[in-house]
């Protein structure tokens, strides 16, 4: 029998794991792939964003509340999952305000890559996920995700480089996560206008006429079968997400008929592959792949 294939999802916080890229990773965990979810920070400095659970209690011990909120969603999702260890920089309101000192995003790019270079060196995935150099959205921890994740990707093949986290081991694949994309809001925001649902889209449409996208979508890949899981693995975050909120306007089937995919740049890839792809091991052959060492 082949080895399985193994794919990490790099995130900042908990809850972004069930936001970008969960279906993906509830399809893969379903077909037999290995799948492990990084998470650099705890989200200790993460406002609570659902106003059911804005109670003192909540508010006191979010860092202790996010961490089993976690725990709940990786049960749903079926993977694998850990903290590194970094403290949560927090949304600064404005360009002046200072992050807190010791957070995440104000590490040296070494010290704050070094436990990811250990953990791909330890799991030896084949594909990495993560964010693009903007974060996604310019959070400084999604930024400082991205870094990092650049940044193991290129050096945990390199026996010279981290010599004391493990030994080498050179992942083949790196996407970024492209789930918020003008194309896929605009054709769901024609889709709920056309059934007359109203649609919430229309801001978030609007923010791209000022800012181009800057990576084009190569990989998109079929997990609308998984989105029922995706949405139970994100309502267990419950501090972060609303039920009632901007997250479930949309129909979870008319998702489905519209946009059944979710969405990926590919950034670096060591294997032969054509683009587009509807598969994020494409070019990497099973009966090829090495057995994992844990």
């Amino acid at each position: 029998m082949s080895a399985p294939l193994r794919l990490m999802a790099v995130h900042a916080h908990p809850d972004d794991e069930s936001s970008k890229g969960a279906a993906t990773m509830a399809r893969y965990v379903r077909e037999g792939v290995e799948v492990l979810v990084c998470t650099l920070t705890g989200g200790e400095r993460g406002s609570v964003l659902n106003p059911k659970m804005d109670r003192p209690e909540i508010v006191a011990n979010i860092g202790e509340v996010r961490r089993a909120e976690m725990a709940r969603a990786r049960e749903i999702l079926g993977v694998e999952q850990r903290f590194l260890g970094f403290i949560d920089s927090g949304l600064p309101e404005n360009e002046e305000e200072e992050l807190p000192e010791g957070c995440f995003a104000l590490h040296k790019l070494e010290d704050a890559a070094a436990p990811l270079v250990a953990a791909v060196r330890e799991f030896r995935p084949h594909v990495i996920i993560t964010y693009d150099d903007d974060g996604g959205y310019p959070h400084p921890d999604h930024i400082m995700t991205n870094k990092v994740s650049v940044e193991a990707f290129e050096a945990a093949g390199d026996p010279d480089r981290y010599p004391d986290a493990g030994d080498p081991w050179q992942p083949l694949k790196l996407y970024y996560q492209m789930g918020f994309t003008k194309e896929r809001f605009e054709a769901l925001h024609e889709a709920m206008t056309e059934r007359g649902l109203g649609s919430p889209y229309s801001d978030w449409i609007a923010r791209w006429e000022d800012r181009p996208a800057k990576w084009p979508v190569t990989t998109r890949v079929p997990c609308g079968d998984y989105f029922q899981i995706r949405d139970e693995a994100l309502l267990a975050h419950a501090t972060q997400v609303d039920p009632d909120g901007f997250w479930f306007v949309c129909p979870r089937e008319l998702q489905q008929e519209i946009w059944p995919t979710e969405d990926y740049h590919l950034a670096r890839s060591l294997v032969d592959t054509e683009t587009p792809e509807d598969d994020l091991f494409a070019g990497i052959h099973a009966d090829e792949v090495e057995p994992a060492c844990h």
